[in-house]
């Protein structure tokens, strides 16, 4: 019997409940984390956790339904513990692994589940980071990648068949988002010494002797070249014979058997609240109209008659745009430095873990978004990395890059979750409580945090800063709009070109981005709207006995967390505050 199946076993009949509470609940949590880290065999190598380190995700049918029938016994077990005699942290902790059960369960059943990649990311593009992502010190480290980019084939097969199954399901994405998705997955299949997958071998580390170096790169290379690079070519012809035909013509996701309910769980999921598609295109329209309004006052500020004059300026004139990448990466790292130096004086608790910037990789800068954040790995040797794209100069303009450092690197997402690392609590909710509507929702703040470090003094650094808050705001009604009311995506892209200061390109992008994942973009601005109701409750309530500082770090230092939780616990950080008065 193997060790997953001992756990599967230890997942699905709960023991009987002799021992305390405050027991049971460690030994789930256990059992639990153990079971994760063997069915995401890549994730355990990341945090440091080296027992599967030859293994990769099988991303089989199959394999789904394991992981399903294995969540549904550890709920069981949650269940017949008595969570309300826990105290503290366990009690959180209790709560956020019932609510990511739940998810995991209720995902699987609906066919969405089959969709292993949007238009712009997957399991291929997971896989093609992996260079980035391992440790590599010892020949141990160099063994394992090397059996895992023997394992590729065997996966991409997996991926493939469960593929398949998508296209004929009526889930497969809709056309519109596809046009470039095959050129994207060939163009990782490159020669030797030029493909990305060959990276860890160009130099040898000192603590490797030149034979065992000289035997694995030989079997790298065999591997990269007979495996991994025929792979990505099977997967990009399937794609266009078996998928591609299949694709939808309608963008919303109501249009296929079941989407309606799919779109009101996601929401849901998403934004951790119970607000209804309605309400929140509702909110989003509300918002759109009171951003309007302040991009209007930078306008006059900046000595144009209108937003839309002022916008079409931005659009247009060539010195807010860098002329090579070179620029345009010195520009985002002189904003990243000027950041960092207002981290202490925004929080009193930093992480040990640091952050670089580079460059998206060329073979999938021109389909992707503007830039993105990677988590670090201490136990792995990685720092986080803040990714640029520096593809289409005359697309990423300078304007918007204070706001987009900000929510990418610090005091945004590489804070956020690197200080969620090292935090004092119980692994999966250091590593894998990522609800986005706390994440991205924090991200969004962040932004706003610009204006008290003086990073937006120029009009047009301003109207970046409101351009992406109107794109946030936006997102709530063209999501909503196409998924649940059956807007078109000429409509979706009219209303952002309307509203937004982006490039025609950035919102065709985007647009395409919301298609192709219902219900994800909904997160950041409910979020970041509920955190900036917490700090405005906390000012009202403390008054001139209000800290910035611990208010930042109590917001952070349960991890990321659903929004009710997060009010719940603001709300009982301000009676503390009151109390020590």
């Amino acid at each position: 019997m193997t060790r997953l199946t001992h756990l599967l076993a230890a997942a699905l009949v709960a023991s009987p409940v002799t021992a305390s509470p405050k027991a049971e609940f460690d030994r789930l949590l256990a059992d639990h984390w153990r079971w994760v880290l063997e069915t995401n065999p890549v994730f355990a190598t990341s945090v440091g956790v080296r027992d599967f380190d030859s293994r990769l995700d099988d991303l089989s049918v199959a394999a789904m339904d394991r992981e399903t029938k294995a969540a549904e016994g550890f709920a069981a077990r949650l269940a017949a513990i008595d969570t309300k005699a826990l105290a503290g942290q366990d009690r959180i902790s209790a709560e956020i692994l019932a609510r990511l059960l739940a998810r995991q369960i209720e995902a699987s059943g609906f066919p969405a589940r089959l969709r292993l990649f949007t238009n712009r990311e997957g399991w291929h593009t997971g896989f093609a980071t992996l260079p980035e992502r391992m440790p590599f010190f010892t020949p141990a480290d160099y063994e394992s990648y090397v059996l895992r980019l023997e394992a590729f084939p065997a996966q991409a097969d997996q991926a493939i068949a469960t593929t398949r199954l998508a296209a004929t399901s009526g889930w497969a994405l809709p056309c519109v988002v596809l046009d470039n998705f095959a050129p994207t997955v060939r163009a990782v299949a490159v020669p030797v010494p030029e493909n990305r997958f060959w990276k860890p071998f160009v130099t040898r580390p000192q603590t490797i002797p030149e034979a065992d170096w000289a035997r694995l790169s030989a079997r790298a290379r065999a591997a990269i070249e007979t495996g991994v690079n025929p792979a990505y070519l099977r997967f990009a012809e399937s794609f266009e014979r078996d998928y591609l035909p299949a694709c939808r013509r309608e963008v919303g996701i109501s249009a296929v058997p079941g989407g309606r309910a799919y779109y009101q769980w996601a929401a849901r999921e998403q934004t951790t609240t119970d607000m209804t598609p309605d309400q929140i295109h509702d909110l989003g329209l509300r918002e759109v109209a009171r951003i309007r309004a302040e991009m209007e006052a930078v306008a006059k500020r900046a000595g144009f008659p209108s937003r839309e004059a002022y916008v079409q300026h931005l659009r247009t004139d060539p010195r807010y745009y860098a002329k090579t990448p070179q620029e345009l990466m010195a520009a985002a790292s002189s904003w990243a430095k000027i950041a960092d130096g207002w981290m202490p004086r925004l929080f009193g608790k930093l992480p040990r873990l640091p952050y670089t910037l580079e460059a998206i990789p060329a073979e999938t800068a021109p389909y992707t978004t503007t830039a993105y954040y990677q988590p670090g790995s201490s136990a792995a040797g990685r720092a986080g990395v803040y990714f640029v794209n520096t593809s289409k100069l005359d697309e990423r303009p300078l304007f918007e890059l204070p706001a987009l450092t900000i929510h990418e690197a610090v005091p945004g997402h590489h804070h956020q979750i690197a200080l969620a690392q090292e935090l004092d609590l119980p692994p999966y909710r250091r590593h894998l409580s990522r609800f986005t509507a706390f994440s991205e929702g924090w991200g969004l703040y962040s932004e706003r945090l610009g204006i008290e470090m003086g990073v937006y003094a120029e009009p047009a650094n301003d109207m970046g800063r409101l351009s992406y808050e109107m794109w946030r705001a936006a997102r709530l009604v063209v999501d909503t709009g196409m998924h649940w009311k059956g807007w078109s995506k000429a409509q979706a892209v009219a209303f952002m070109m309307d509203n937004t200061a982006l490039s025609a390109a950035n919102i065709d992008a985007e647009v395409n981005r919301y298609i192709a994942w219902p219900a994800q973009a909904l997160a950041y601005k409910v979020g970041e709207l509920k955190i900036r109701a917490l700090r405005a409750e906390a000012e009202a309530a403390l008054g001139p006995r209000f800290d910035l500082r611990a208010f930042h770090d109590a917001v952070l230092e349960n991890g990321a967390i659903p929004l009710d939780l997060l009010e719940a616990h603001v709300r009982a950080w301000i009676a503390a505050e009151k109390a020590k008065a």
